[in-house]
């Protein structure tokens, strides 16, 4: 099917939205990109933001309804992690039974009409901006930061260094399950003493 690289990649973005989610802290859901600053959403927020907006564009753009509500009944971090989890989930196994004719149906899109195709895409990207923003709370926080595209500062720095891809975990299930104990992800080596920067400073040179 001439699409199936749209659902192949929401296939992957539904992983890394619950990968970075699962690198918080429970006691991280307050914290802001500014302490004090109501414009930048906190993690909870996020989260929130992320689960209910996800389902009004699927509902109400693409026509995929999961029948659930879009948030727990707790929201916590693990239980945030579960209800998106398994509704992205429900949303994959949808999208995987669609043709090109209704990839290509004009669909409205706020006040325009747009294609399934173009929405989507949007869709995507739209995710993938936030979770950025979380990506970018996690190091001013002073947490972990694992692979989600590919080498991380924490996984060993830049590519050209040869620095691996290194997940928290190797699955979605895994991940739930793991965090559902406590927590178990893979261990990190860190930068090796090598900058994490193609532009160093004199703050950024290797230790020895």
């Amino acid at each position: 099917m001439r699409y199936a690289f749209l659902v192949e990649t929401y296939a992957t973005e539904r992983v890394k939205v619950v990968s970075v989610w699962s690198e918080f802290r429970n006691e991280d859901l307050p914290a802001r990109p500014r302490e004090g600053d109501p414009c930048g959403r906190s993690v909870h927020e996020q989260m929130v933001h992320q689960c209910v907006s996800e389902d009004l564009w699927f509902r109400n753009m693409l026509g995929i309804d999961v029948g659930a509500p879009p948030l727990p009944a707790q929201e916590t971090r693990l239980e945030f992690m579960k209800r998106y989890a398994e509704d992205s989930g429900k949303r994959l196994a949808a999208l995987q039974t669609k043709d090109e004719a209704w990839w290509e149906e004009n669909v409205k899109f706020f006040d325009v009409r747009r294609p399934r195709t173009w929405v989507m895409t949007r869709r995507m990207t739209h995710t993938s901006h936030h979770r950025g923003q979380l990506m970018a709370t996690l190091r001013m926080l002073g947490r972990d930061v694992h692979s989600n595209y590919g080498p991380t500062a924490d996984t060993g720095g830049l590519m050209q260094n040869h620095a691996p891809t290194i997940y928290a975990y190797a699955s979605l299930e895994e991940l739930l399950l793991a965090e559902s104990s406590g927590g178990a992800k893979a261990k990190l080596p860190g930068s090796g003493g090598k900058v994490v920067t193609e532009r160093p400073g004199p703050n950024d040179q290797p230790k020895d």
